[in-house]
């Protein structure tokens, strides 16, 4: 369990450090910055998350994500598990259209294409002015509403822009037969306790998951291994190999 106190305390750090870093993930900012043709930090955060879960999948959200902190930490609030299926598909629309407005945007923007990671930040730092945390506090109730109403990791299923890119690099990285960092179990060691899901902080039904050989595959997993440290049986580990599709 050293892992996951390991994990938690990263997140939890991670939340803490939000006003500083939160402009390097706002989706409204890269749209600002695209009019302007100018490739800010979000722009290259989200590169790299791409360019990353081609080998790591969404490990970003398990270990390090500020949002996903936050929610773990309020998680004691609605401990259930948030109702998934069709609800997982909303955040895709969310992107797609997000996406199709960078774009737009970036074509119509004027001047000379440049690169400002600090963009719209003062010496890198995000919120510096009471007006800023006006837009901060409204951005932490925005990720801790579904959580609260819908379930644990709510926000994660339902609403995060930065999801799909995770989820996209994972599948170009599985396509280009790249060596992944993925959960495998052993189905047959299996006993079916269920301790697997009781554990799993995005709510999945990990017992079904191994029993129908889909665990592997599962595009909500967030690689944090909880499932891994919990399971008496030792049936799931982590894996780097190339995966199927």
């Amino acid at each position: 369990m050293m892992r996951q106190r390991i994990r938690k305390t990263i997140l939890i750090i991670s939340f803490l450090l939000f006003p500083v870093t939160i402009w390097y993930f706002s989706p409204y900012l890269i749209i600002q910055a695209a009019s302007e043709h100018i490739m800010n930090g979000s722009f290259i955060v989200f590169v790299s998350m791409f360019v990353l879960s081609m080998f790591l999948g969404r490990v970003w959200c398990g270990y390090l994500c500020p949002a996903g902190g936050l929610q773990e930490c309020i998680s004691a609030g609605n401990p259930a598990p948030a109702k998934q299926g069709w609800r997982d598909k909303i955040k895709y629309v969310i992107w797609i259209i997000w996406i199709i407005a960078i774009v737009v945007t970036f074509i119509l923007g004027k001047n000379e294409v440049t690169v400002d990671p600090f963009y719209m930040t003062d010496h890198g730092i995000s919120i510096t002015s009471i007006y800023n945390y006006v837009m901060y506090y409204g951005v932490i109730l925005l990720l801790v509403l579904p959580a609260l109403i819908h379930g644990r990791r709510a926000t994660c299923h339902y609403i995060c822009w930065m999801a799909p890119f995770m989820v996209v690099g994972s599948s170009v990285g599985r396509l280009l037969h790249i060596p992944q960092l993925h959960i495998e179990a052993d189905k047959e060691k299996c006993v079916a306790c269920g301790r697997c899901s009781k554990s799993c902080p995005m709510g999945l039904d990990v017992k079904t998951l191994i029993s129908e050989g889909k665990n592997d595959k599962c595009t909500e997993c967030i690689q944090c291994g909880a499932c891994v440290d919990t399971c008496p049986k030792k049936v799931l580990k982590y894996k780097m190999t190339r995966r199927k599709n």
